[in-house]
């Protein structure tokens, strides 16, 4: 997690990035940003306020374009020589204009800082920091004159947070630098045009990656494998999918025996589920296969819980919430309506 109550910023360069899509160009600046001290701290809010999650990134340095690894390249000119900062800044500007092609992705205020002191999971390092700011709000301002006050209406920068927002970290150069990417998506198209098209940059395979990547096995399994290979009820998926839930949340690591063991004991079931692993990991073989054992990590099982909620969903009446005690739920037939139902029994009603 990113933490900025030590940080400092060294320096920052503003340019107006436009849509390409409506040939609006881009404004450059020359020179650094003129930072006063109380402007300082809400800049350092801005830029760090939105970063939550543990999920990080590298930066590729290969690909199709030859200029692949222009962020890259800049990045580590930067951290080489941070006068070189407003240079690589408008090189940035550039770059990302050429990446604002699609219509959907709106022009915009384009910062990049150079920080200090920038403290992620404990460790303290120099970084980068690219933000992108499109969203303009209308606010109005009190001003005293000669026989009262007047007010007006401006047009500014929310001081919330960006509306796309990357750290760059100086460590692990070598393998693309620790990255941390957030942002408020309007549509997966501008989502990847920040972080594929700019950035050119792919999650880092590290535990929070390696247990989404579990948890997505293991309710695409329940959900789409399961019942085209055996006979089950939606009762059924809803209890394994709890019992995978707490798997996650009661273990410090994944063995996918111990999992398969645990939560799907049926031999048979178990030998499906192994089948199924392959396959996923096969088709997916961009993102790497999953470990046989690897640390579990909290943060991932907290943000991908969600993900397997067990939920039957009946018609369009009704939804039964499935937290556990698959015994204490059945579901049946009815020959005079014709209808199937669910039986659910409790000890007590709250």
């Amino acid at each position: 997690m990113v933490t900025g109550n030590n940080t400092a910023l060294q320096a920052v360069v503003a340019h107006h990035v436009g849509s390409k899509a409506a040939d609006e160009g881009v404004r450059l600046s020359a020179a650094p940003l003129s930072v006063s001290s109380d402007a300082e701290e809400l800049l350092l809010s801005f830029f760090l306020s939105s970063f939550k999650a543990q999920l990080y990134y590298t930066l590729q340095r290969e690909g199709d374009a030859p200029e692949a690894s222009a962020v890259y390249d800049s990045v580590c000119a930067i951290f080489d020589n941070p006068g070189t900062l407003p240079e690589q800044s408008a090189a940035l500007a550039r770059r990302l204009y050429e990446q604002t092609a699609d219509a959907k992705v709106k022009g915009g205020d384009f910062f990049v800082a150079y920080l200090t002191d920038c403290m992620v999971d404990g460790n303290t390092f120099d970084a980068v920091g690219l933000f992108k700011a499109e969203t303009q709000e209308r606010f109005l301002k009190l001003q005293p004159c000669d026989d009262g006050f007047r007010i007006t209406a401006h047009s500014g920068l929310s001081a919330a947070k960006p509306d796309r927002a990357c750290l760059i970290f100086n460590t692990e150069r070598e393998s693309g630098f620790l990255v941390a990417i957030t942002g408020s998506s309007r549509s997966l198209s501008e989502e990847l045009q920040w972080t594929d098209g700019f950035l050119n940059a792919v999650q880092r395979k590290d535990d929070f990656f390696r247990t989404q990547q579990a948890i997505a096995l293991c309710k695409n399994f329940v959900t789409q494998r399961l019942p085209e290979a055996f006979e089950v009820t939606k009762a059924d998926q809803a209890d394994l999918l709890n019992k995978s839930v707490q798997f996650f949340k009661e273990n410090g690591s994944f063995s996918v025996d111990e999992f398969a063991q645990e939560v799907i004991s049926d031999p048979e079931v178990v030998e499906s589920f192994k089948r199924y692993k392959h396959e996923f990991d096969r088709d997916g073989d961009a993102n790497g296969e999953i470990p046989e054992q690897f640390d579990i990590s909290e943060a991932a099982v907290k943000s991908q819980a969600r993900a397997l909620k067990s939920v039957i969903k009946l018609d369009k009446n009704f939804h039964i919430y499935v937290h556990g005690k698959r015994e204490y739920i059945s579901r049946g037939y009815d020959e005079k309506t014709g209808l199937h139902f669910y039986q659910l029994f409790f000890k007590e009603e709250n």
